[in-house]
């Protein structure tokens, strides 16, 4: 009863202040939550179950690489922001470089496949919830939900995506906060009692467990998002929130990986979400539940994170000839293309590829201005560290093995 409580008046508290009209009126807020909803998608319910199955009790070790991976490449993203987009903006990108448009091109492709992931993701938690399953009821939810999508950012565009997803990031973040404060809980009352034993589960790191953490590239993945609202925040704003979004997620990240190894090795995990949610429930019963409505929130909130970007890139690939508002519906019919034709989960390996093939091109751009700019000090050295980078995501890019749970 003390778990559930305190699951619950956290979460209470902490919708309350994300949620208050001061906090959704800043700014600096509404700029950090489209990459932070990206990055917190459904990576923290399939994080965890991955990496412990497959590097055992180095999964915190894993998954703080990933995090300190993914900073580097949003620091590329950075730069190019600063520095990339007045050169890209005076000289024309499309001409004079050529790679940051192939880079959109295969973002493009990750942001089409990502959203309807993330939405038949939702639809099977919906169904889950009431205990069915029906694919064809399932590809109809997740039809109907890109429909409003479309139709909702078509009528009030960018900022009324942002507003709906505010909503859904904050509930998100109360059910998290939630998770945390039960399971810090559960850690408090074993070290007291002296039963607290970290978890130690076996397991032999081979090759093939480090291409998994490679593919789990995607769980990180988010924070470009912030490079495709320009126009709606200056560049300093972008820059700032983005870096802030990483902190925030990262921290969640890790001290939930933290948190809840210790009870990871009484519920052996093999990569299923349904083992995520009997590992909460021994920090409170009423974890699973709120999971659940996390689950979904999560994935609504991501899927309309990367419309939101994917209609910025489209109007910038486009130079205003599609608008943003445009875009939505755009997106959203491609969406529906892929679920009723494709197996989502089949080609989500070839979205994580995508994604770490634009972070190796956002790189090798980096590069390039870092070269280009007049007023970058240290130019090669910074493009040397960029061309690294590009290696690294290639590397990413070729040999990642993407798990079914995406990111």
């Amino acid at each position: 009863m003390i778990a559930n409580a305190v699951a619950i008046t956290t979460a209470l508290a902490v919708a309350v202040f994300v949620l208050s009209p001061r906090v959704r009126a800043a700014s600096q807020w509404r700029a950090t939550v489209t990459p932070l909803a990206s990055i917190i998608g459904s990576g923290f319910l399939v994080s965890l179950p991955i990496l412990t199955s497959a590097v055992g009790h180095y999964a915190i070790v894993a998954m703080a690489a990933l995090l300190g991976l993914s900073y580097l490449f949003g620091g590329a993203i950075r730069f190019n922001i600063r520095y990339g987009e007045p050169m890209f903006a005076e000289e024309g990108a499309s001409h004079l470089m050529p790679v940051e448009r192939m880079s959109h091109i295969a973002l493009a492709f990750a942001y089409f496949i990502s959203v309807a992931y993330y939405l038949t993701l939702l639809s099977a938690f919906l169904l889950k919830a009431v205990g069915l399953q029906d694919p064809l009821l399932a590809q109809s939810i997740t039809t109907t939900i890109l429909a409003a999508i479309g139709a909702y950012g078509l009528w009030k565009g960018l900022h009324g995506l942002e507003g709906v997803e505010e909503y859904a990031v904050g509930l998100k973040l109360a059910i998290i906060a939630a998770v945390l404060a039960a399971l810090a809980l559960l850690n408090i009352n074993l070290l007291v009692a002296g039963e607290w034993v970290p978890a130690d589960v076996p397991g032999v790191v081979e090759w093939d467990d480090v291409r998994i953490v490679l593919g789990l590239l995607i769980v990180v993945q988010g924070f470009e998002t912030s490079r495709f609202l320009a126009g709606e925040y200056p560049p300093e704003t972008r820059i700032r929130t983005m870096r802030l979004a990483q902190f925030i997620a990262g921290a969640i990240y890790l001290a939930f990986f933290a948190l809840a190894l210790v009870v990871a090795e009484k519920h052996p995990v093999n990569g299923d979400v349904a083992v995520m949610i009997d590992l909460v429930a021994a920090a409170a019963p009423v974890l699973p539940i709120m999971l659940a409505a996390g689950a979904v929130f999560a994935q609504l909130s991501a899927a309309i994170a990367d419309a939101i970007a994917s209609a910025g890139l489209i109007q910038e690939e486009t130079r205003g000839a599609i608008r943003r508002r445009i875009a939505y519906p755009v997106i959203a019919a491609i969406g529906a293309l892929l679920v009723w034709s494709t197996d989502v989960f089949s080609i989500i390996a070839l979205a994580s590829r995508a994604f770490a093939l634009f972070y190796a091109l956002q790189c090798v751009v980096a590069a390039q201005v870092a070269l280009r700019a007049p007023d970058v000090d240290r130019r090669r050295l910074r493009a040397m560290g960029f061309v690294a980078l590009a290696v690294v995501a290639f590397a990413a890019a070729v040999f990642g093995l993407p798990s079914e749970g995406g990111e």
